[in-house]
């Protein structure tokens, strides 16, 4: 099979890359992943050869390309339908889905405030209106699947789900958003998993300043 070559931003702040390297990763699906930094005021020229919306992340497979990070699980899961990217059972799938779909367009509030940053340390900060509501979702959210599931991740083992609420995770603990037992679980068993540590180590090892992302 032709190689996949995943094209993301900065791992230090690139949340929508962060979401398909993860549940490929995760999943053992094999893919070569290139970094392209945010290191220009409108992203990078580069970002324009290679996606056609001037954005990453961006996945090329031969002549094909997939761009958004949703899109790009989807086409995955389709290639490699053994890999496990979604529960194999319909209706936890259609829960999956629904719930990535909603992280996909909503909780903005959150997302402008509190941009992800992996190597931030610990901090609260003043919260603008609608944050707190977002935060009250997202762990409704994970106490649902959690329960429904017995866990440690949203739907028992590790899926695309995870992956689309991983940044989310990363907001909690640096913003200091949650000291609930439950959601302090789940973000630990998403935080220690070795896919997630491995984009940690490398986001940790990045030199690059993003300022208006260092909220």
């Amino acid at each position: 099979m032709t190689k996949l070559t995943l094209y993301v931003g900065n791992k230090n702040y690139s949340s929508w890359s962060l979401r398909p390297w993860l549940a490929l990763e995760a999943c053992g699906i094999p893919f070569e992943d290139v970094v392209i930094p945010f290191d220009f005021a409108n992203g990078h020229p580069k970002f324009k050869e290679i996606s056609p919306t001037g954005r990453v992340p961006v996945l090329h497979h031969g002549d094909i390309r997939v761009w958004e990070s949703l899109a790009i699980i989807e086409y995955a899961a389709e290639l490699f339908p053994q890999a496990g990217l979604w529960p194999e059972d319909p209706a936890d799938r259609a829960v999956a889905r629904s719930y990535s779909m909603e992280m996909l367009s909503g909780f903005g509030a959150l997302r402008g405030a509190c941009p992800m940053n992996i190597r931030r340390e610990k901090r609260a900060i003043d919260l603008p209106e609608g944050v707190m509501a977002n935060v009250e979702r997202i762990e409704t959210i994970w106490r649902e699947a959690v329960a429904r599931s017995g866990g440690p991740f949203l739907f028992g083992r590790f899926t695309a789900a995870d992956a689309m609420f991983a940044p989310v995770v990363n907001r909690f603990e640096v913003y200091d958003l949650t000291r609930n037992p439950g959601s302090l679980a789940y973000m630990d068993a998403v935080k220690t998993h070795p896919a997630f540590q491995k984009w940690q180590e490398a986001a940790l090892k990045e030199t690059w300043i993003v300022v208006e992302d260092e909220a």
